[in-house]
Formats: structure tokens, sequence, C-alpha cells
């Protein structure tokens, strides 16, 4: 300072006026940019959890699922979100959202006036960003606390996130009402469109919902919605540089609302979901197959029959392609029961793994199997099984006897191959499930199909027989792996089984031509119908496909005289045609092993090609039939039977005479076995008894064993004699008279 210079010095107090001015300014910097940090973010302010949409094999959407809160929601980027829909969102909540920074400082203090005016809240003047943390944090008490508190998350929020990322996050919390949040899940309920092509109007009228989404429902209060539409486009046309043009055409757009229904296909399947989105069904042969179902259905009503099931397995890759549970799933007597699920009576579906073991065991489709009154031993007793039209054919094929569906034959084959604990333990292997505990306690029946069985898992026991004898588990969604594959039986005795359930010559005799079981290309085909028409079954397959249907009821009343190809054969044979109308069938090729041979159907045997009586059948190469000689017919040639066949050749049954002889010097297909009474059994007389005590003998040569008791009277009785009980012990002989072998069974009697 140079010498002699005057210092002057500003009074204090404009210093002070100074200093206030900037501490205010300094505080209000570290208010506006400091103080928010402090304040914590919602937790759950990052996400943005979507509702689990159901998909098919290709991508389509099956099924848009709720979350635990009943709402749906869909997420989108800001960049899906048509301008218009966010124009009109700013416009009806935050039209300064682009020039603030979290506070709407003008609309705070215009709030805070109109309540000083009027002393209660007029507008709340919440930005977005307020609105968002608000939505994003739990619910809480609100209070002058609670909107400060988010004011400044608001702030806190602003500094670390674009005004893009706010609004999209925003956007796809709002509540458009009816368990809709966020703007794709709004279009597509209440208009069924995507986004992008929602018109202003719509915009506008969605835009307008979040305020109040109960009573501006559009579905519930048109008037209001619409109103309140035109509020937002009025607002719009203030608050932003639009067309007034555009603005005046979406006024005047009427409201045409399409409430969304969901499609109700495959109606069943969220309930068997666990945490897969994408399934192996195919949606449009879903659609398909459902309405195949339902138009078969309708005219059967009145042969009581309400419910159908339908399985769609891909042979290569065991995945389903369609599944249809009960074919009207709002029926209130069983509807959404899963009808592929529930087990069932197969009745004579499980016939073709009876003879898929014969064929394990060196039978072949020309071996032969007599169809003649049997009688079997079961845990109740004696039983005589019929076939379903009470008639006794005789000798028959293989071929014709599973062709043509025969009960006895089926229970002779399955007694031949050891009892029911092989076919159990086959079933069991398949991935039967249902079968029981213990094969002896099924007996015989099991193959004309007393135990129940699922749908799913029979189709797939049939799709094992279409990959040649290759099994594995069928899937509902896509595997990572290839499954795991396990071989039960032979690809031969495979070809063999699905060339007689494809050939429709064999089946004629039983079901005739040119029904529900013929399709214009190769098609394996098996019904079955259980006791009283309770259940009626149609499985089959080509190269590509396997498929299984059920009908019946799930009240279990029975149908009227529904056999399974006039129930479940037309659906059946119309899935066939769907699934290989743009996929070219192929048949199973034919393994190495096999051979054609020449046989008379009426023995098995190879004959020449001069023979009366033959047809070309397959064999296996190892093990062909024997030759036919002159001694096996008479000089009429008739084909000799043994005893064995005694009683059906005597009996009216016999509609073959001009076929066969007997010849009793024959041996038997088997020695004598004596079926009733057991040895050593101990019967109670009871006076009530309506028999009187009488007691029917039985053996497994009826009409040809002699019977003796020195003991007890023996009468006259058919086929074989009756014993009248008397209290002791007797013996009872049955005599073979072809080689005089006897057999003595001793039995005791007691008197109540």
């Amino acid at each position: 300072m140079s010498e002699g210079a005057t210092v002057v010095k500003k009074p204090l107090h404009r210093r002070k006026r100074l200093i206030v001015p900037a501490a205010l300014g300094v505080a209000g910097l570290v208010g506006w940019f400091g103080v928010p940090w402090l304040a914590p973010l919602p937790e759950s302010l990052a996400e943005s959890e979507a509702s689990p949409v159901l998909l098919d094999r290709h991508g389509e959407a099956l099924h848009h699922l709720t979350l635990p809160d009943f709402t749906r929601r869909a997420p989108v980027s800001l960049k899906e979100v048509p301008d218009d829909l966010i124009a009109c969102t700013l416009a009806a909540e935050d039209k300064r959202f682009h020039s603030h920074g979290g506070i709407d400082l003008l609309a705070t203090a215009r709030a805070a006036k109109d309540w000083m005016t009027t002393g209660h809240a007029v507008s709340g003047a919440s930005t977005i960003t307020q609105q968002l943390v608000k939505l994003s944090g739990p619910t809480r008490e609100r209070n002058l606390c609670a909107k400060i508190e988010e004011a400044m998350a608001a702030r806190h929020l602003e500094m670390r996130w674009s005004k893009d990322k706010i609004l999209e996050a925003y956007l796809n919390r709002l509540d458009y009402g009816n368990l809709r949040i966020g703007p794709a899940e709004a279009a597509r309920f209440y208009f069924q469109k995507p986004l992008d092509q929602l018109s202003l109007g719509e915009c506008a009228l969605l835009a307008g919902l979040p305020q109040a989404p109960s009573r501006l429902d559009p579905t519930e209060h048109p008037e209001r919605a619409l109103g309140r539409r035109n509020v937002v486009l009025d607002r719009l046309a203030a608050a932003f540089d639009y067309d007034e043009s555009r603005i005046s055409a979406a006024r005047d757009e009427p409201v045409r609302l399409r409430p969304l229904e969901e499609e109700r296909i495959a109606p069943w399947l969220p309930e068997m979901v666990a945490s897969e989105t994408r399934t192996t069904l195919d949606g449009e042969l879903q659609r398909d197959v459902e309405a195949i179902v339902t138009e078969e259905l309708a005219p059967l009503r009145d042969s009581n029959l309400r419910h159908m099931a339908v399985v769609v397995i891909h042979n290569p890759t065991g995945e389903i392609l369609a599944l249809v549970s009960s074919g009207d799933w709002d029926d209130p007597r069983g509807g959404r029961i899963n009808g592929a699920m529930s087990p069932r009576s197969p009745g004579s579906a499980l016939k073709p793994f009876t003879y898929l073991l014969a064929f394990e065991n060196g039978r072949s489709p020309g071996s032969i199997v007599a169809d003649i009154p049997t009688r079997f031993r079961t845990i109740e007793g004696l039983d005589t099984p019929q076939n379903y039209d009470r008639a006794y054919r005789g000798p028959v094929t293989i071929r014709e006897a599973l062709a043509c569906s025969l009960n006895v034959p089926a229970m002779r084959e399955l007694n031949r191959l050891g009892g029911p604990e092989p076919l159990y333990r086959l079933l069991d292997e398949l991935g039967l499930t249902t079968l029981g505990e213990d094969s002896s306690d099924l007996g015989l029946g099991l193959t004309i199909g007393n135990a129940p069985v699922r749908l799913i898992e029979l189709t797939n026991a049939y799709a094992a027989l279409a990959r040649g004898g290759e099994s594995f588990a069928p899937s509902l969604f896509p595997r990572s792996d290839p499954p795991e594959t396990k071989r039960m039986f032979d690809k031969a005795s495979a070809f063999l089984i699905a060339d007689i359930l494809a050939d429709p010559a064999a089946r004629a005799p039983a079901f005739g031509r040119r029904g529900p079981l013929e399709l214009p290309f190769p098609c394996a085909a098996k019904t079955g119908t259980s006791t009283d028409y309770r259940d009626n079954w149609c499985l089959g397959f080509t190269g590509e496909f396997t498929v299984g249907v059920w009908a019946g009821n799930f009240d279990n009343s029975p149908m009227k005289g529904l056999s399974g190809v006039a129930g479940a054969g037309p659906v059946f044979q119309r899935t066939m045609r769907r699934l290989h109308r743009d996929v070219a069938p192929s048949w199973l090729e034919r393994p190495d092993g096999l051979v054609k041979v020449r046989i008379d159907p009426r023995s098995g045997r190879q004959v020449g090609r001069k023979a009366a009586r033959s047809v070309i059948e397959w064999a296996r190469s190892d093990a062909e039939p024997p030759p036919a000689g002159p001694e096996d017919y008479d000089e009429r040639g008739r084909l000799f039977l043994d005893a064995s066949y005694g009683e059906w050749l005597a009996s009216d049954e016999n509609r073959r005479r001009s076929e066969f002889a007997p010849m009793p010097a024959m041996p038997a297909e088997s020695p004598l076995r004596v079926l009733a009474p057991r040895d050593g059994v101990t019967y109670v007389l009871d006076p009530e008894l309506p028999n009187g005590g009488r007691l029917h003998l039985a053996t497994n040569l009826p009409g040809l064993v002699s019977w003796r008791c020195d003991t007890l009277d023996l009468q006259p009785g058919t086929p074989e004699p009756v014993a009248a009980l008397r209290p002791g012990r007797h013996v009872l002989v049955a005599t073979d008279p072809r080689s005089g072998e006897t057999t003595e069974i001793a039995i005791e009697v007691e008197q109540r």
C-alpha cells in the first residue's frame, strides 16, 4: 500500500448482510445435493419381476401366470413404450418431469399454499420420481414425515439414475387396474394389443387409470374412464406441442375395449409347472386336439360320455406334444380332474404286452393258442373268462387273437408264460406305477385290464413299441441332455406286435373294415373297454408319434354300450391324421432275423403253396414253425385236434366243423391237472347254503377225464360231474383215459 493511502472499511452491518445469504445458499446446496444422499433408497427399486409365462415349444405364450400377489406384470424397456403413452403419462402425472430434480418446487409451493389456505391437502405434488420411491417401498402411513423422506429419496435417486431409467422403472410399476401392472399388461388386457399398436386415445385412457384404478376401471365404469381420458388429452394439449387435430381426433375416438379373456388352452398346465416356463407342447396342435375332443364328445353325451383325455408323444424324443385332461374343464362332474394322470381300468389295452412276452419266448404271430372254454384258479376260486362276444373260436393264431382282442387266448398265453408275474414285471419296468404291490393279487386278469393304469404311462409304454423296444420317460419340458434309454425287449418282438396292430384284415372279423382304427398310412392301433363300459381306450403309433386316448366319466358311471372303437377311436384317428398333416408318416424298419413263411392258420405249421388253406406269416429265422404232415389231417382235409378241444368240438360254439376233427389218441397239450377241488381242502356244510352242498369237479381236460369216489355220489354235470357232499374224509380219483394216469384228491367235509 502506498504511503498516504486511505483505508476504507465496510460497515459491519453490510458484511453481515452478505454472509447470511451466502450461508443460506450453502445450506441450500447442502440440503439439495448433500442431505439426500443420507436418505435410503427402497431395496426393491432395481427389481422388476415379471409374471411367469408358460411357453410352447416354439416360444408361443400358452399361459400368463400371476405372481404371489395375484398381479400380472410384463416389464418393458422405455424404447418399447410409445411416445404418445409417455407424453400422456407425463401430462397426467408430472409435466415438468424432465426439468425438475426429483422434487417439483413449484408444485410443492402450490400444494403448501393450498394446504394453508384450505386446511387440508388439495394436491400431493408428488413427482414421478417420488411416486417411484413410494411404489418401490413398503406400504406406510401417509404423513408429513413420510412425504419428506420420499422427497429426499427422490433427490437421492435423481442423482444416481438417468431420467429415462427412472421413467422406465415407474411405468413398469404403475397399477392400471384389474391386477395388471405396467403398460404392456394393461394394453394386453384392455385392448388385446401390443404397445406399439395403441392409438393416441388408447394411450390417454391408459395414462389416466393409475390415478384411481378401481374407480376409473373402464370395464366397470366406462363413463368415468372416458372423462379421465379427456382430462389427460386436455393436459397433453396444454403441456406439450401436440397437433390439435390429433388431440381432437383422440377426444372423439370411441372407447373400444376388448377385455382379455385368458385363452383356455391346456388349462391343466399351470398345476403341473414348478419352475420351468418353456414346455414341449405344440400350441397349434394342442388347440386342434382340444377342438377334436370337444367335437367328438358333443354327440356322445346321450351315451353318457362326458370326459376324454389325450396324450401325444413324439417317439424319438419322448416329448409330450399335446395333452387334453378332460375335454370340459368347467364340467362340475369332475372336469378339472386330469384324465391323463388318473388311474383307470385299461381293458384289453394291455394284451399286446402279453403277446410281446410270448414272442420273446419263441412264439410267432402264426403260433396257435386255444380259444376254448377254460377254467383258471384264482384267489376267489375258479374263473371261466369269456370273450367280448361270448363265443369261442377254437384254435386261432396269435395274430387273430390279438387283432380281434380275444380274452381267453390272452389269459391262456399268460398262463403258459408262468402266470401274471412276467407281465407285471414288464409293465412295471415300462413305467406303469399303479399296478399294485403284488402280481399274485391280479392273477391272469392282468392281461385283460384288472389293474388300473394312467393314460400317460400306458401311452409311453406303447411308444416303447414304436421305438423297437427302447424305453425312457416322457417329458413335458425340454431336456438339456438326451434321456437315459433302457432296452426292454428286442426289435423283432416289437416289430411283430406293431405288424399285427396295423393289420386291418386281421382286425376285420371283430371290428370290420374302414372304421376309426384304419388310416391311409400304416398305423398300429389297439382298443380297450373295461367292465360295464366304464372306460374305453384307443392307443397306437406310427414311426413318429404315439397317441393315447381315454374316454369315460370321472364319477365312474358307465357309458351306454360304447366300446373303445366307438368312443375313443374317432378321436385317435382324427388326432393321427392331424399329426401327419404336415409330417409324412413312416413305419418301423423290419429287423434282421425275421422271415416270411407259409402256414396253415389252423395249426401254425408250414405248408406248401398247393395247400388248401394257407397264409403268409412272419417267423423268426432261427425258430421257423415245423412242417405239417399228412398225419395232421383226416381224409377230408380236416385238422386233427387233441382231446383238450373235446368240449369245444362237441359244443354249439364250434362253427368250424368242416375244418377240424377230434383225435382222442393224440397227446394233449398238457398232462392232466385237477382244478377243483384242491387236495387237502376242508369244506363246511351249512344248511342255509343254496346249492345244498354240491361240489363241481373240474380239470384242464373237460369232457375227457373220468371221475370216481367210493364215499360220495357223483352226479352228471356239464362238462364234468358234481359231487354231493357229506361229512367225512373223501378221496376223489380223476383218470386220464389216454394214458391211464390217475390223480387222487383228498378232502374233508364238516357239518356246521
